[in-house]
């Protein structure tokens, strides 16, 4: 069946770029993973700012959806030469610069940068909504104010899914939830804020640039909207062996928000989702507009147009990543080779058995800057009181505890201050891998049940190839949220984890010591 599948073009293709990881996922109509295939890139720290460069972008793009096409060919016999629908998703935000050339006027500017403190300042006074650091505008504001000579031969922006999908089809569309990321959303008009881009305009008059905001930024669209064709270009790029025909639809490209809430089914009011990987972030879909504007506080919009409250981390599984690196080569040392997956099983299963409160041991897994915790640089720390039990159950147990600690600050303004309603949580991603551990502390942790689907390990890419699919099948005028639930959810079992007394009591007590440690963090952090 899935052979005859593939070969009538009865799929949709997703790929996304993730922070260590490209990873593309070839789906059936009813969302059932056929093939997938991997890239593993990481990004590098040049002249001071986190980067991607453009070569690699693209030798990821062409490595991981050659990895999927030979997993079609090792399991189906067959070569892939057409899908039906395809979809590009991404990290979110960061600042892509090209000139009327198409030349990239500088190097790609990650999410993960912090430099942009100033210019996020002063852009969320003047538009009076919140603009975090990592966001295109505010990259593009701190330019300015560096008086940077690139920015006057800007001739459009874009975000790195934006990027690929114009590679691929011509085409400088966004869908909303990663324009979101751009600069403010109207969602009653699925498009940028026109007060507030009048605003931006207004504040820079006076420098005389040769472009108004919305003439750089991408086009915004709807999930459902089509979003341009496979170019002869775009096929050839993408599949140099020339096997892949030209022709296919795109769907809007998307952030990694937006695709962790299609992933999750976290699009309708009261819903949310968690995604933890290298960086961790909470999303709830609103009923209700927030009180009052909040620094803690992202305001960005599912792939329909629908506001969501999202709170971001910079740092999540990165120095558990470092840590099960440091057992593995601890073990090769004594001569032992135990799979890196093994590793990762045994890790979280001993954190389940630590102390509650993990016996003062304490983690603080900040590689990068944590904006939410008011810190601008990173360094990964560990203290422990002196009569602590350090062993490795408790020490595992901190690690986890600390890879969602910052994200409790951002849900305590929401579901505290603002009395936010969310009925459950659904994670995916990296932490949720090994079955239950991260899924129930973080439920015990946040007080409210976290549910975790089948598909949760393969996340966005999953997520951009059910948007890919919604574009192509969905009935005339059909909601997202409707056609997820009739034609992808309906069938698919939750796995939930409820808050545990226990674990909540000793989570209280780990971030009361975490909180209390910040200043130590920010002491040896401050330049």
């Amino acid at each position: 069946m899935s052979k005859e599948m593939i070969t009538r073009g009865e799929t949709s293709l997703g790929i996304e770029f993730g922070s260590t990881r490209i990873k593309a996922v070839l789906i059936s109509d009813a969302g059932a993973l056929l093939a997938s295939g991997n890239y593993d890139w990481e990004n590098t720290l040049c002249d001071g700012l986190w980067t991607y460069s453009q070569q690699e972008i693209l030798t990821g793009l062409r490595s991981a959806y050659a990895a999927l096409k030979a997993d079609v060919r090792t399991k189906y016999g067959l070569t892939l030469t057409a899908v039906g629908a395809i979809g590009i998703s991404a990290m979110m935000h960061g600042y892509l610069a090209f000139d009327k050339d198409d030349r990239l006027l500088v190097p790609f500017r990650t999410w993960r940068n912090t430099n942009t403190e100033k210019a996020a300042a002063l852009l969320t006074k003047e538009l009076d909504f919140n603009i975090p650091l990592r966001w295109s505008v505010a990259h593009l504001e701190q330019a300015i104010l560096n008086g940077e000579p690139h920015v006057p031969e800007i001739a459009h922006l874009n975000t790195l899914a934006g990027y690929v999908h114009y590679l691929l089809t011509g085409k400088q569309v966004l869908g909303v939830g990663d324009a979101s990321g751009m600069f403010p959303i109207d969602s009653d008009a699925i498009d940028y804020d026109a007060e507030k881009l009048a605003k931006f305009d207004a504040l820079h008059e006076k420098d005389g640039f040769p472009w108004t905001l919305r003439e750089i930024l991408p086009q915004v669209l709807p999930a459902g909207a089509p979003a341009g064709t496979l170019t002869a270009d775009g096929a050839r790029l993408l599949d140099p062996d020339g096997d892949l025909a030209a022709g296919c639809p795109l769907c809007p490209p998307e952030g990694d928000a937006g695709t962790g809430m299609t992933a999750t089914n976290s699009v309708a009011a009261r819903t949310g989702n968690i995604s933890a990987g290298t960086s961790v972030f909470a999303m709830l879909v609103l009923e209700h507009p927030l009180s009052k504007v909040y620094p803690e506080i992202d305001m960005v919009t599912t792939p329909d147009g629908k506001p969501v409250a999202m709170v971001h981390c910079n740092n999540c599984t990165s120095d558990i990543d470092a840590w099960i690196r440091l057992f593995d080569e601890v073990l090769r040392a004594f001569g032992s080779n135990v799979p890196k997956r093994d590793l990762y099983d045994r890790f979280y299963a001993y954190a389940m058995r630590g102390a509650a409160d993990c016996d003062g041991v304490t983690s603080y897994n900040l590689l990068a800057g944590e904006p939410l915790l008011g810190l601008s640089t990173g360094a990964p720390m560990m203290f422990r009181a002196s009569d602590s039990k350090f062993n490795f159950a408790n020490v595992a147990r901190s690690l986890v505890f600390s890879s969602f600690a910052a994200l409790k600050v951002g849900m305590e303004i929401l579901t505290q201050k603002e009395h936010v309603r969310i009925d459950t949580l659904l994670g995916h991603g990296g932490l949720f891998k090994t079955e239950k551990v991260a899924q129930s502390l973080i439920a015990s942790a946040l007080g409210i049940p976290v549910s975790v689907l089948p598909s949760a390990s393969e996340g966005g890419a999953w997520g951009i190839a059910i948007l890919a699919q919604f574009m192509r099948l969905r009935k005339p005028e059909e909601a997202l949220g409707d056609y997820l639930n009739r034609k992808v959810f309906s069938q698919i079992d939750l796995r939930t984890e409820t808050p545990v007394r226990a674990d909540a009591s000793g989570f209280a007590a780990y971030f009361d010591r975490y909180m209390k440690g910040l200043a130590a963090e920010g002491a040896l952090t401050r330049d």
